[in-house]
C-alpha cells in the first residue's frame, strides 16, 4: 500500500504541476503582469504548501527536526534537483530572463534565515521577523506588478509561449485551483508512503526529514519547473524557484514557529544550512551573467545533489 501512495502522489504532482503552469501563465498574460511576478507569489504559494503541512505537522507531533530539515533540504533540492533535472530534459533559456532582483531577496532571505539559526531555535520571534520579511516580499512583488501593468497600457503586450489569450477565466482559475489542491494532496500520498517505508528499515527522522521529506515536498517544483522547461516557459522554472525558496524560509519556517519552538541541531549550524547558500549562490551566472541552463550544467547540479544525499547518509 505505501508503494501504492508513492506511485499515485507521483501522478497527481505531474498532473497538478502542468495545470498550475497554465493557470499562472494566462492569469499573467490576462492581466498583464509577467509570468515571473505570478511564479512568485501563486506558483511558489501553492508547490510550498506541502512544507507547511508537514512542517506543521512535524511540530504538534514532538518531532521539530523533520520540520527543519524538511525546509532546509527542500531548499538545496529545490536549486540542484529541480534545476537541475529539467535542464537534462531540455536547456532551460534563462538568459533571457531578469531574475536578478528577486533573486537578491532569496540570498537576503537565506542570510537572515541562517542568522536567526544561529541563536540556538527558532522562537514566536524569530517566527514574527520571518513572516514580516515575506510581508515586505510579497508587498514588493504586488507593487511591482501593478507597475508593470500599468506600463502595458501604452506599451505592446508581451507574448507569452504557450499562453491562450482566449482562455475564459473560469478555466483559468480551474486550472489554478486544480493545481494548488493537487500538489499538496500528491505530496502528502507520496510523502507519508515514502515515510513509512524508511521507518521500515530504520532510517532516522532527521535523515528523513533531509532526505526523502525534503525531496518528496521538493516534488511539486520539480512537476512545476519540468512542465515549464518542456514548454520552454523559463521565467516561470526560475522564478518558481526563487519564489519557493523564500515562501520556504519566510513563510514555513515564521508559521511553524508560532506553532512551537524549533530547536536548530549543531549539524544544521556547521553542514547543511551552509550547503544550502552554497547552492544558492550557485545561481549567480544564470542571474547575473545570463548564462542558459544548458544540459552540462544539468548533469552538474544533479550530481552535486546527489553527492550531498551520500554524505548524509
Amino acid at each position: 500500500m505505501d508503494w501504492l501512495y508513492v506511485v499515485l502522489g507521483l501522478v497527481i504532482l505531474l498532473l497538478a504541476g502542468d495545470s498550475l503552469v497554465k493557470g499562472a501563465v494566462n492569469l499573467a498574460l490576462r492581466l498583464g503582469v509577467p509570468a515571473l511576478i505570478v511564479s512568485l507569489t501563486i506558483v511558489a504559494f501553492g508547490t510550498s504548501a506541502p512544507e507547511l503541512l508537514i512542517s506543521v505537522q512535524a511540530i504538534l507531533e514532538g518531532v521539530p527536526g523533520i520540520a527543519l530539515g524538511n525546509v532546509v533540504g527542500s531548499n538545496t533540492a529545490n536549486i540542484l534537483l529541480v534545476l537541475g533535472i529539467p535542464a537534462l530534459l531540455a536547456t532551460m533559456h534563462t538568459s533571457e530572463c531578469d531574475t536578478r532582483h528577486s533573486y537578491l531577496q532569496m540570498i537576503a532571505a537565506s542570510v537572515l534565515f541562517i542568522g536567526l539559526a544561529f541563536l540556538g531555535s527558532f522562537t514566536w520571534t524569530s517566527g514574527l521577523i520571518l513572516l514580516a520579511a515575506l510581508a515586505a516580499m510579497l508587498t514588493h512583488a504586488f507593487l511591482s506588478a501593478r507597475a508593470h501593468r500599468n506600463s502595458c497600457a501604452q506599451d505592446p503586450e508581451e507574448e507569452v509561449e504557450g499562453a491562450d489569450p482566449d482562455m475564459p477565466w473560469k478555466k483559468i482559475f480551474l486550472f489554478l485551483v486544480l493545481g494548488l489542491i493537487g500538489l499538496p494532496l500528491g505530496a502528502n500520498l507520496l510523502v507519508d508512503g515514502a515515510t513509512s517505508i524508511a521507518r521500515t528499515y530504520g532510517v532516522s527522522e532527521t535523515v528523513i526529514g533531509l532526505t526523502l521529506v525534503a525531496i518528496g515536498t521538493s516534488l511539486p517544483e520539480l512537476a512545476t519547473t519540468v512542465m515549464a522547461a518542456l514548454r520552454r516557459q523559463a521565467d516561470v522554472a526560475l522564478g518558481n524557484v526563487i519564489g519557493s525558496n523564500m515562501f520556504n524560509l519566510l513563510g514555513i519556517i515564521g508559521v511553524a514557529s508560532l506553532v512551537g519552538p524549533i530547536p536548530v541541531e549543531s549539524t544544521f549550524l556547521t553542514f547543511d544550512l551552509w550547503i544550502m547558500l552554497g547552492a544558492s549562490l550557485l545561481l549567480l551566472p544564470f542571474v547575473f551573467f545570463r548564462k542558459d541552463i544548458t544540459r552540462v550544467w544539468g548533469v552538474v547540479l544533479t550530481a552535486l545533489y546527489l553527492a550531498y544525499i551520500v554524505i548524509i547518509l
